[in-house]
């Protein structure tokens, strides 16, 4: 399976102008591209193959209006047109339902304050014995490294997000040593606001409500933000440390789901949860909240982990009547307004609990699963978030600086 590992890049004035300048060019190509196919549809005329689209850009670099792209690397350029041609094809798709609709690719602009470039093994990188990272005309940039990667990679992708932060990108397969020893546990989730999840052995994680805790901060930085004047250098430096700010939040909760689905994966066999409708709650007064606690990147962390693992995941299906159904003896007595978090059981007598109610029922169905699919399960391949070409497995690097790898 191909699992993506991201490292943070600390370039140095030079560098971030090479950088700068990469980026913008192959924007400028990608532009340029899509302005050739859009102008061919408009036309009437064929839909122009990436060949030559490649043929063009090849000309283009020695007339004096683009010369400078000749300037950085040119697998960059390459990339780019091939970023477009992955775009439509999406689109495409989407049309003809082999995928979720999307819309057709767009023109990028230079206010994008996020930017992504990729280098192929054709560029000639590498990981330097000093643990930097060599580009081809950028140079050895400094690597944070946190953990080793389980294969060479062949390609990296450098981004600089919105909080002007670099990270070097590497998509990367693994192999089947990842499987962990069996176990018998099984655990059923219900995700929530109040706790951001109960577990069916009755233990209930509070929701760290990273955004709230930041609201005082974020609202400063906003409303200093708003003072400043559009276009100016001030204003700049205020929306940097507004985007500071939310990759703050976003870090912290993306350390927190890391952290509770790893240990959920490494103590249960099964895990199952609701599959919810976070769009249509995203939709409701519940916003900020449904949005705080990010169920979706959870769940998703979850899949691939078990994937990976050797562990079975399973999604229940939203409209099952988890809150309805006793636990005890499974009689279903009916929808309950949202204030009602605890009930007796007419049939049984039990008392429930809400919450812990759900996640039982939740589990029940993780623990069908087990015994139909057996107990250990074979790993699938799992998609990396984003297309990027991968590698195949080779010896794990024995770099210095790269440490031990860690459960994420």
């Amino acid at each position: 399976m191909q699992l993506r590992y991201g490292f943070r890049l600390y370039p140095n004035g030079p560098q971030r102008s090479a950088l700068a300048k990469a980026f913008g060019c192959a924007r400028v190509v990608f532009n340029d591209a899509l302005r050739v196919r859009e102008d061919a549809r408009a036309t009437g005329l064929p839909f122009v193959t990436l060949a030559e689209l490649s043929r063009r850009l090849t000309a283009s670099k020695k007339t004096p209006e683009r010369a400078w792209l000749a300037e950085v690397s040119s697998v960059i350029l390459q990339q780019a047109l091939r970023d477009l041609d992955t775009a439509y094809r999406n689109f495409f798709d989407g049309l003809k339902g082999k995928r979720p609709k999307v819309g057709p690719p767009r023109f990028k602009s230079k206010r994008d304050t996020r930017q992504a470039i990729r280098f192929t093994a054709n560029a000639g990188w590498r990981i330097t014995p000093g643990g930097k990272l060599r580009l081809p005309k950028v140079g050895d940039v400094p690597v944070q490294w946190s953990r080793t990667l389980p294969s060479a990679p062949t390609t990296v992708t450098v981004i600089k997000d919105s909080a002007d932060r670099y990270f070097a990108s590497f998509v990367v397969e693994t192999g089947p040593e990842e499987v962990l020893a069996t176990t018998t546990p099984e655990v059923g989730i219900d995700l929530g606001l109040s706790h951001f999840a109960v577990l069916s052995d009755g233990r209930k994680i509070d929701s760290p409500r990273f955004l709230r805790r930041a609201e005082k901060r974020l609202k400063r930085a906003q409303q200093n933000l708003s003072r400043k004047v559009r276009g100016s250098n001030n204003r700049n430096k205020a929306r940097t440390t507004v985007a500071r700010a939310h990759a703050r939040v976003a870090d912290a909760r993306r350390e927190f789901h890391h952290q509770l689905s790893t240990q959920l994966i490494r103590e249960n066999q099964a895990i199952a949860v609701e599959d919810l409708a976070v769009k249509g709650l995203a939709r409701t007064r519940l916003a900020k909240s449904v949005h705080d606690a990010g169920w979706s990147q959870f769940t998703a962390m979850l899949e691939y982990k078990a994937t990976r693992y050797g562990r079975t995941f399973v999604r229940i299906g939203r409209f099952e009547p988890t809150s309805q159904v006793c636990s005890a003896c499974g009689i279903k007595d009916g929808p309950k307004p949202l204030h009602v978090r605890t009930w007796t059981c007419g049939a049984c007598g039990s008392l429930l609990d809400r919450d812990i109610n759900a996640a039982v029922n939740v589990a029940k169905a993780a623990g069908l699963a087990v015994t139909a699919r057996g107990a250990q399960v074979r790993p699938v391949p799992v998609p990396a978030q984003r297309d990027e070409t991968g590698t195949h497995p080779q010896p794990r690097p024995t770099t210095a600086r790269q440490t031990g790898i860690a459960l994420l």
